[in-house]
């Protein structure tokens, strides 16, 4: 196995979202601080879109996706996610809950990563038409490297009921 630069810039895709407080204004503070970031460079950022709540009864989402290059190695990554997503109040009660901020890291390159901390790709990032409409718009040619299908052709495979693109 060759090792990898950790000098070297890995293509990431993330998904935002919020329900709770002011959603957008929490969300865009977290792409400004993400691009603070000296391992980060954000690309582009997708939409927003209002999508329904899955889980418990709650508020509709706030939704988005960016894509990122970044020399974070993946575990790294995915605790700098976790400490924006705790400085914006992210309080962890119950599954699939309401939330101030919740980041997921969708794709990592083309790895594939399971580790007891995380899975990449996201686990149901294939099934979830909140997150592939944003997604599909800033990636569409990005290949899912599990369903080995690009980003487009899994979000014409979703049902859009309950998502909402939301002007600027």
């Amino acid at each position: 196995m060759v090792p990898t630069d950790p000098k070297s810039e890995h293509p990431v895709a993330i998904a935002l979202g919020s329900n709770l407080g002011d959603s957008r204004a929490i969300l865009v503070a977290t792409i400004d601080q993400l691009s603070q970031d000296p391992k980060i460079t954000v690309q582009a950022q997708s939409h927003w879109f209002q999508t329904a709540a899955v889980g418990p009864p709650q508020p509709d989402y706030l939704n988005g996706c960016v894509s990122l290059l970044t020399t974070y190695s993946p575990q790294p990554l995915l605790e700098k996610l976790l400490q924006i997503e705790a400085q914006f109040g992210r309080v962890r009660r119950q599954r699939w809950g309401p939330r101030t901020l919740d980041l997921d890291l969708l794709l990592y390159g083309d790895r594939v990563i399971q580790t007891p901390t995380l899975t990449v790709p996201h686990p149901f990032l294939h099934e979830r038409a909140f997150v592939l409409a944003p997604l599909a718009e800033i990636c569409p040619g990005w290949v899912h490297p599990v369903q080995e299908q690009t980003i487009a052709e899994l979000a014409k495979a979703v049902d859009y009921t309950g998502v909402q693109q939301l002007s600027d």
